[in-house]
């Protein structure tokens, strides 16, 4: 790992109608446009997808290595994040994500030890921890 502090530079650009075109170097480009809920098409990626998207990613991430480090045997890893947009003084900003995660361990794996690495997964993820939104963990642990 690199020393801190990391910079991470994305550029877009758009014309006033069309969709906004996202890149960074070396990554492919993304397409983004306005939600549904704020008249847009509802087909491409929007910022408020990607931030969700950004908060499900993280805590994929962020157990990859919490699992690697606990030495925690996995095999599927399904994460779901539901963020909520709301008004709070006259000002919209997430005020909540819900992230569901259903992980499927090996018969005999001490389920208190997948519950505990999902938490610390949590806890680390350094996206819910850049907002200022509460973020609610929902886990599930299968084992078989």
């Amino acid at each position: 790992m690199q020393d801190f502090p990391h910079h991470y530079r994305v550029n877009a650009h758009s014309g006033p109608t069309e969709n906004v075109i996202i890149h960074a170097d070396d990554m492919p480009e993304l397409v983004s446009a306005p939600p549904r809920e704020f008249g847009g098409p509802g087909n491409q990626w929007s910022p408020e997808h990607l931030l969700t998207a950004a908060v499900a990613d993280c805590f994929i991430l962020t157990f990859r290595a919490v699992a690697q480090a606990s030495k925690l045997d996995w095999s599927k890893l399904e994460v779901s994040a539901e963020g909520t947009l709301d008004r709070v003084e006259r000002t919209m900003q997430f005020t909540g994500f819900a992230v569901s995660a259903k992980l499927t361990v090996a018969a005999g794996t001490d389920p208190a030890k997948a519950e505990k690495v999902l938490q610390k997964s949590e806890e680390n993820c350094l996206i819910t921890n850049s907002l200022q939104a509460e973020v609610h963990l929902n886990t599930e642990v299968i084992t078989g």
